[in-house]
């Protein structure tokens, strides 16, 4: 089973930093040393519970969902068997990360659309081939380079149009002159075969961050992760951040399946009830 792509630390971090708030200023709250702060957010240090009762509420996460993430006790189910039957994961890494990108395909008609890269544009053309898909566009989350980078590559092949949002769009400015590039609007719904995308504005991870949804699907991107979210950048972004994830993603069916950019799948259901970030919000 894949791991969680956040541990404690990096969401613990990623709070702090969203709410402007300094390490010392941390440890003079909580009375937590600053070198044990530095060794939690590091992933160094295993979290106690004291440790967790005194983070969690001056960073707004819940503490319940956070102290299992802490002890390592939770992972989202394994995705159900349909979702391999019209979605292709392909994996890519870098700087020893993975992330992910993803065919959304429909099987009769093999009318396709790409969401992300996944930073391997040659392993994405081998995949489109060996499917016998016909690319109709090519979806960006956000401008990020582990998603964005190689999108020429996959153009020159198979001609599309990039949809990204307005706001990332200086992010791809040095393909604009090869390539239809066009801002991706809140709302619209792109036909691919049978399939229905619909474009979902979810601005925090970037300024133009985006999610795109079938209905039993919603490619999510870094907007949020199993068990957390992405880092807001820049972090002034971070309310807006959290927002989008509470009523942009998770107001839609528990069922719903969620693939993110980086770390397993999951559904708004478990994200309800297992993301620190979400679970103190009410959502």
């Amino acid at each position: 089973m894949a791991s969680l792509e956040d541990e404690f630390g990096d969401i613990i971090k990623k709070a702090r930093q969203g709410q402007g708030l300094t390490v010392e200023e941390v440890a003079a709250k909580t009375g937590i040393a600053e070198t044990t702060l530095r060794a939690l957010e590091g992933c160094k240090e295993p979290p106690s519970s004291d440790n967790v009762n005194a983070i969690a509420p001056l960073l707004s996460l819940d503490a319940l969902t956070l102290e299992v993430i802490g002890r390592e006790a939770w992972q989202p189910l394994a995705s159900p068997d349909w979702v391999s039957e019209t979605v292709e994961t392909v994996r890519g890494e870098i700087g020893g990360y993975e992330v992910k990108g993803y065919l959304l395909y429909d099987g009769t008609t093999k009318d396709a659309v790409m969401i992300d890269t996944a930073y391997n544009p040659h392993l994405m053309l081998q995949r489109i081939d060996s499917l016998g898909l016909r690319l109709n566009a090519i979806c960006l989350t956000h401008g990020h380079s582990d998603h964005a980078e190689g999108i020429d590559t996959i153009a020159a092949a198979h001609p599309a149009t990039v949809h990204i949002g307005q706001g990332d769009m200086s992010m791809v400015t040095k393909y604009r002159s090869s390539m239809d590039i066009q801002p991706a609007l809140d709302g619209y719904v792109l036909q691919v075969g049978s399939i229905d995308l619909q474009f979902i504005s979810t601005p925090g991870h970037t300024p133009g961050g985006l999610c795109y949804s079938t209905g039993p699907l919603c490619f999510v991107g870094d907007t949020l992760f199993a068990g957390s979210i992405g880092r807001s950048c820049p972090p002034t972004l971070y309310s807006i951040h959290l927002q989008s994830v509470q009523e942009r993603v998770l107001q839609r069916a528990d069922a719903v399946v969620l693939l993110p950019g980086h770390g397993p799948a999951t559904t708004v259901g478990e994200e309800q009830q297992h993301n620190p970030f979400v679970n103190s919000q009410h959502v």
